[in-house]
């Protein structure tokens, strides 16, 4: 967390620094003027990506689809938009990079894996990517970790079902057992 504050602050020093030699090679009001001029090329650009970006959103809603990278896009579309109203240079040139949809894609998929995905997992189980731990004990082996405590080897491997790897879907009548009178073979030990 603290690493992401310092970030944030470190982009308004580089914006500052960055204006400062820019209007010593090229004087103030230039500098101004280009100011002006990329953060209403940004608004310009931020418009026209977010009727594009809604209308898709749109069509894949109609198609039964989730919009998940249309949703990304958005969000990026936002950042952008606060960005290039940010007055400096280099949070304009950010924000431009995120409007332009060559150079989005790239982002878009390093957000969504490396930072969204693994999140998610974390935060479900594996869920979110059907890596989902479905058979026995998560942790196998002889001596694996005792989870549980209870019983001589606890949460080590064991009987997770058939042992040739077939599931057997029961009935309600499998569970029903028919006691007879003096018939002590099938009450095994039922009294």
């Amino acid at each position: 967390m603290l690493r992401y504050l310092g970030l944030l602050l470190l982009v308004p020093l580089l914006d500052s620094l960055f204006l400062v030699f820019v209007a010593t090679q090229i004087g103030a009001p230039l500098t101004v003027l280009l100011v002006v001029l990329t953060a209403l090329l940004g608004l310009l650009l931020v418009r026209a990506e977010s009727r594009h970006t809604i209308r898709k959103i749109q069509q894949r809603l109609a198609a039964g689809e989730l919009p998940t990278d249309e949703l990304l896009d958005g969000a990026f579309l936002l950042v952008a938009g606060a960005l290039t109203l940010t007055p400096g240079l280099v949070t304009d040139a950010i924000g431009i990079l995120l409007l332009v949809p060559f150079t989005r894609a790239p982002v878009r998929w390093f957000v969504r894996e490396k930072i969204l995905v693994p999140y998610m997992d974390n935060k479900s189980g594996g869920f979110a990517t059907g890596n989902v731990y479905i058979g026995g004990f998560p942790f196998g082996g002889e001596g694996g970790p005792n989870v549980g405590g209870q019983g001589p080897n606890a949460g080590g491997p064991g009987p997770a079902g058939p042992s040739d790897g077939d599931a057997y879907d029961l009935d309600e009548d499998a569970y029903d057992i028919d006691f007879e009178k003096g018939d002590r073979d099938d009450r095994r030990g039922f009294d």
